[in-house]
């Protein structure tokens, strides 16, 4: 559960999300004690650079960028576009922090604002698996799209055979809409897809 350190953070959060902005003051998110979501800046390029550098056969399983990260550079561009081309009005790339070290990338993919829909996408280190840490930053997200950004559908979409990507969205009671055939190109070969959607009201509603 996200705590916003200030009642002010919130009024600017709100203000700017009616104005289709998800606002920098709603961050950083505090998952647990060590575990926190902030915004990547330009200045975390390099250990973002180390982080998949360091888990390439890890990712590579069921990530298509991977190969685009051959250097620093590529990390700190991938960082400045989604951060001057998007403004947080359409995609939103924030990282987990596990202490001071960063572990993973969690993502707004799409927000919809004429729907009130958006696309969380999500990876992480190997060493960072199993802790719970993904699942948490998830529920955080989720909080923040509809408790602060007034969305109504949250969708998670991965690989079928991509197990613990599904128990994330499993784990959070999302429910499975369905799978795609051929949907996404992995390099060399296509493989499916699997969808997940959580609505406002299931979310409010949940049993936890």
């Amino acid at each position: 559960m996200p705590r916003l350190d200030e009642p002010r953070k919130q009024t600017e959060a709100r203000r700017d999300s009616s104005r289709h902005i998800v606002s920098k003051g709603l961050f950083p998110l505090q998952i647990v004690r060590d575990v926190r979501i902030d915004l990547l800046e330009a200045r975390h390029a390099l250990d973002l650079f180390k982080l998949v550098d360091s888990n390439r056969a890890h990712l590579r399983e069921w990530l298509p960028f991977v190969d685009d990260y051959k250097s620093v550079t590529a990390a700190s561009q991938f960082i400045k576009r989604n951060r001057e081309e998007n403004s947080g009005e359409k995609v939103l790339v924030m990282g987990i922090w596990a202490g001071q070290i960063l572990a993973g990338v969690v993502t707004f993919d799409y927000i919809d604002w004429s729907n009130r829909a958006a696309l969380i996408g999500f990876w992480l280190g190997k060493s960072f698996q199993g802790r719970g840490i993904m699942t948490r930053s998830c529920s955080a997200l989720i909080d923040l799209a509809f408790n602060e950004l007034g969305l109504n559908r949250v969708e998670i979409s991965c690989a079928l055979e991509n197990r613990r990507c599904r128990l994330v969205a499993e784990r959070l009671g999302f429910g499975q809409e369905g799978i795609s055939r051929q949907r996404e190109w992995l390099y060399d070969h296509f493989v499916d897809t699997v969808s997940y959607s959580m609505l406002a009201s299931e979310w409010k509603n949940r049993t936890v």
